[in-house]
């Protein structure tokens, strides 16, 4: 049987429930903690367990002449129902070595009575059991298509409590969880079906009657010395019945045990008859001690967390499934209409968020995009790439997104020849880490028509940080130009901010500086990313953060058609809008001996605000731009102020388009021996920028350090000592 089957019946069964899992398993809550207070009456008698019957009977009769009975109940009180010296009735708990009154019996509240009414058949009588029952059966078969999905999932019974990827909270939650009440609430469900099944009488009942001889009463004995009496403790049985007669040789003990009733005779202690309960009958009693938790406090307690772990299923397992169907994906363009057709595998949409990460940067730039379930595939006339992304489900299958895909690849061959990039994502914590990925890549190099553009990339842990190695290796061989910053690889996304523009310039050039002031108390510093929605939807754009006395500064540059610059750009003091900071451990300011910052257009920002805030190390910076007008003399008297001057030991602008022109590798490749010498005592190297600028910087640090002290600069990247957030 298929995965997706035991999936879709999981789901099936817990619609079709839900209302009423949600129910029993409120009340169910309620009455375990019910049964967890009573325990903490304080009318059990510990040693009354190790005392004989007889000792406890002769005891009780000096204080109450006449017994009409003594009962213990599953919490091993034991009542009495006497009459006193006095004649009053006692209907008490007791201590059963002394008669000492230890408590009043006293009815449930009209609360439990309702909630217990409730549990047991929602009001509706035998309707209401019928339909509780049936509940109890679904839980049975939800449970264990849970245990299957599980044991898929973690690639058998080995890897049952072995790590699991935690995609989101309800889905980390729904199988954690899952596995630790696993056991519960299996006993749960088939505890209550039991009881279902007797109650309705579908298993056969039938006590055993067994006649003993009858026995004269000439051979009397007191009570003390019957047999039964003195073999038994007040812990082995139910209830004894006196008779209501001391003379009347028709008048007998009645004594009920767990698996039988015998009845006594008053005057020598002999069994008259016994009845044997039927197996069935003490397998239902047990059913009820352990559905209830009646009878042991811990597992009261177990069963009200197994209970309220239903009801968080029942809210997990509803996300889960609105998250797989939720539609996120939006195309600009049609399948036939596509150069980029970008294939997703997913099983929780984590998969899905990376690949539209990359749909959204080929639009931006001017691609004719695609983004689809590896399910959906089909002829893709004007396809140049395809790029799959895919997770791996089970032992090494496909996701639900892909189950059908090698079937529809069969069916669909491309006429023309399409290049095709394979991104696995898994768990290098399970043997079987991208199989299926590797499978897809396998049987893409099979076909005629594709061409393999990239090696197979595989992403543990949906890690940014390996995300964004295949972005950087995928955008350089393509030349298209991706962001490789990897907390725009970040999935969680925070709640929404209000900032408020406290400064905009108004310079008259294609760059201008708006700053921001969050109105509630929002943790952020140079380096993060500032996520903006110009269209208010939800489409982001990013923006790099230069932290001033808390506030937020950009350096915009603005494009005719840029949808977030034009937003921001027509902004004006005191407006407001709604956005939210992205953290960017990897290019926070480092601790270093020293630091140069390089960095060209609006990739100045984070470095104002590091600059600004920065104490004790000494900073160099290099910053390319257009032109030297009134934006960069800014930024040239913003180097000269005294309290910057303190930790900016050196500057260098260059200018590509003035009359002089050069560009920032010019002023690098002038300083060679400083940044060698710099790399090799630890100092650390930030880059902020364009991609390109980035991919020609790197370049000639790799030539210097090649060339001087025979290191690749992958050697400094690896110590940490090249830090890059470009775009």
């Amino acid at each position: 049987m298929t995965l997706s089957i035991w999936r879709y019946a999981h789901l099936a069964l817990a619609i079709v429930s839900s209302l009423f899992l949600l129910i029993l398993s409120v009340t169910g809550i309620i009455l375990a903690i019910d049964a967890v207070n009573e325990k903490t009456q304080a009318y059990r008698v510990e040693d009354s367990n190790t005392i004989p019957l007889a000792q406890s009977i002769t005891a009780l009769r000096k204080v109450y002449p006449e017994i009409i009975e003594i009962a213990v109940d599953h919490n091993k009180f034991v009542s009495i129902d006497a009459l006193d010296e006095e004649g009053n009735t006692i209907k008490a708990y007791i201590n059963p070595t002394t008669g000492k009154v230890l408590g009043e019996i006293k009815p449930k509240s009209q609360f439990i009575q309702w909630t217990t009414a409730l549990h047991r058949s929602l009001f509706l009588h035998e309707t209401g059991r019928i339909l509780v029952g049936m509940v109890s059966f679904i839980l049975l078969l939800i449970t264990i298509s849970g245990l299957i999905l599980i044991l898929k999932r973690q690639q058998g019974l080995r890897n049952f409590f072995s790590k699991i990827n935690r995609d989101f909270f309800a889905q980390y939650f729904h199988v954690v969880s899952g596995r630790l009440f696993l056991i519960p609430i299996l006993i749960i469900a088939l505890s209550g079906t039991y009881l279902f099944m007797a109650r309705m009488e579908l298993i056969k009942k039938s006590n055993e009657e067994l006649e003993h001889q009858d026995t004269q009463t000439e051979n009397q004995k007191d009570f003390k010395e019957f047999a039964i009496f003195q073999k038994h403790t007040l812990s082995t049985i139910e209830k004894i019945e006196f008779p209501f007669m001391d003379d009347d040789p028709e008048e007998f003990y009645t004594i009920k045990f767990k698996d039988r009733a015998v009845t006594v005779n008053q005057f020598n202690g002999e069994i008259v008859k016994e009845t044997k309960y039927p197996y069935t009958a003490a397998l239902e009693k047990l059913s009820l001690d352990i559905h209830t938790g009646r009878t042991n406090v811990i597992w009261a307690i177990i069963l009200a967390l197994a209970s309220l772990n239903i009801v968080f299923f029942i809210y997990t397992g509803f996300v889960i499934t609105f998250r797989r169907t939720k539609t996120k994906i939006k195309n600009k363009y049609k399948a036939n209409e596509a150069e980029f057709i970008i294939l997703v595998g997913s099983e929780n949409g984590s998969t899905l968020f990376f690949a539209n990460q990359i749909h959204k940067q080929l639009l931006a730039d001017g691609k004719r995009s695609f983004v689809t379930a590896m399910n959906q595939y089909q002829n893709y006339p004007n396809a140049t790439h395809i790029l799959i992304f895919t997770s791996t489900y089970g032992i090494g299958t496909a996701p639900t997104g892909a189950s059908n895909f090698e079937e529809l690849l069969e069916k669909f061959p491309q006429e023309q020849t399409v290049q095709y990039s394979v991104i696995g994502f898994g768990s290098k914590a399970y043997p079987d880490y991208c199989a299926y990925a590797e499978h897809i890549d396998k049987l893409l190099a099979t076909k005629e028509w594709a061409t393999r553009f990239s090696d197979l990339h595989k992403i543990n842990d949906r890690s940014a940080h390996e995300f964004t190695n295949w972005v950087h290796h995928w955008s350089e061989k393509s030349c298209i130009a991706l962001a490789t910053a990897p907390s725009l690889y970040q999935s969680k996304v925070a709640n929404l901010q209000q900032l408020q523009v406290v400064k905009k310039t108004s310079e008259d050039h294609a760059t201008f500086t708006v700053v921001f002031k969050p109105l509630r108390k929002l943790k952020f510093q140079s380096g993060d990313l500032l996520a903006i929605y110009p269209a208010h939807d939800n489409r982001e754009r990013f923006y790099s953060i230069g932290a001033n006395n808390g506030t937020i500064q950009l350096e915009v540059k603005l494009h005719p058609n840029g949808l977030g610059s034009n937003f921001l750009y027509e902004l004006k003091e005191n407006d407001h809008i709604d956005a939210r900071v992205m953290t960017n451990p990897d290019f926070h300011f480092p601790k270093a001996p020293a630091v140069i910052m390089i960095a060209n257009g609006t990739g100045i920002a984070p470095f104002l605000g590091m600059i600004q805030n920065n104490v004790k190390t000494p900073l160099l910076l290099y910053a390319g731009f257009r032109y030297n007008n009134t934006l960069t003399q800014r930024y040239q008297q913003f180097a000269q102020e005294e309290i910057v001057k303190k930790h900016l030991t050196a500057y260098q602008f260059a200018y590509s388009r003035e009359s002089t022109a050069q560009y920032v590798m010019d002023l690098i490749k002038h300083d060679v021996q400083l940044f060698v010498e710099h790399l090799e005592n630890d100092g650390v190297i930030m880059i902020c920028g364009s991609l390109q600028m980035q991919r020609d910087v790197e370049k000639v640090l790799e030539e210097m350090t090649l060339s001087q002290k025979g290191k690749a600069l992958l050697y400094y990247k690896e110590k940490k000592q090249i830090l890059t957030d470009c775009y």
